[in-house]
């Protein structure tokens, strides 16, 4: 108990600041200007990150492992807060907008998905708890999870957990993305988001899953460059730094970054 209230009585680090704005529903546009940040003092995970995204667009990042990609998506929601420049969201800086006014306009799809030990019809309704049952089936179909969820001994009110019907990691997957989109927020940040589904169920998420990012601010973290090659603009990061910008065409046929992780991609599918 001693151990409980210790964790109940922390404070957290990043708090709304004395003069933070409350914002409704965002436009989308997000900009990082010189962004720099680091988890321990002198171990710079990301320096001088500097990259435009208007309302609607989709930006991928790209690169090795350890390269911030993540790091940039964790920002973004402000789990930590940068260390030098900033991020602004429609031209107000993040650390100066109402904490659960930002995290309202922001859906996250993680590598590392939770689910509840709950129905699979709640788990998907936590992104949005006024949902109807035919926006949730909606939005199931849309992340390519209605099919295997209808075959489940009691469909959508089959309940997960250890002790209940327990999901692959694909599965899981597919109930996140159902409920970050019927999150339906203007900023959605996918985070590896397919990276437990083999490359056939990947295919048919992201045909569905396409039509739902018009009018909605996309970031997507990829290792797959399958996943990335219908976003707008890509960003390479290595060690911290943004080396190459450009869409896929521009950067594929150029014989730098991004063409040698495409090639290195290709064959890895071969």
């Amino acid at each position: 108990m001693k151990r409980v209230a210790e964790f109940l009585d922390t404070e957290p680090e990043i708090t709304d600041s004395e003069n933070a704005v409350s914002i409704d529903r965002a436009e989308g546009r997000l900009e990082l200007e010189s962004v720099g940040f680091a988890y321990r003092a002198n171990e710079a995970v990301l320096s001088g990150i500097s990259l435009r995204v208007e309302p609607g667009q989709t930006l991928a990042l790209v690169g090795a492992t350890g390269a911030g990609k993540s790091t940039l998506g964790q920002l973004l929601a402000r789990f930590y807060d940068v260390d030098s420049g900033r991020i602004t969201l429609d031209g107000q800086d993040l650390r100066q907008i109402r904490l659960n006014d930002l995290r309202r306009n922001i859906s996250m799809v993680m590598q590392d998905v939770y689910l509840f030990n709950n129905t699979i019809k709640e788990n998907i309704r936590f992104g949005n708890v006024d949902a109807t049952d035919a926006e949730i089936e909606r939005a199931a179909k849309a992340a390519g999870a209605h099919e295997f969820i209808v075959n489940l001994p009691k469909g959508y009110r089959t309940v997960v957990g250890e002790r209940d019907v327990k999901l692959s990691g694909g599965q899981k997957q597919r109930v996140s993305i159902a409920r970050a989109l019927l999150k339906d927020a203007p900023l959605l940040i996918l985070d590896e988001a397919t990276s437990a589904v083999d490359a056939e169920t990947e295919a048919a998420i992201q045909a569905n899953v396409e039509a739902l990012l018009e009018n909605r601010t996309a970031i997507v973290i990829a290792h797959r460059l399958s996943t990335v090659r219908r976003a707008d603009k890509i960003a390479v990061l290595s060690e911290g730094k943004v080396v190459e910008f450009g869409s896929h065409e521009e950067l594929a046929s150029q014989d730098v970054a991004y063409a040698r992780l495409l090639a290195r991609d290709m064959l890895s599918a071969a």
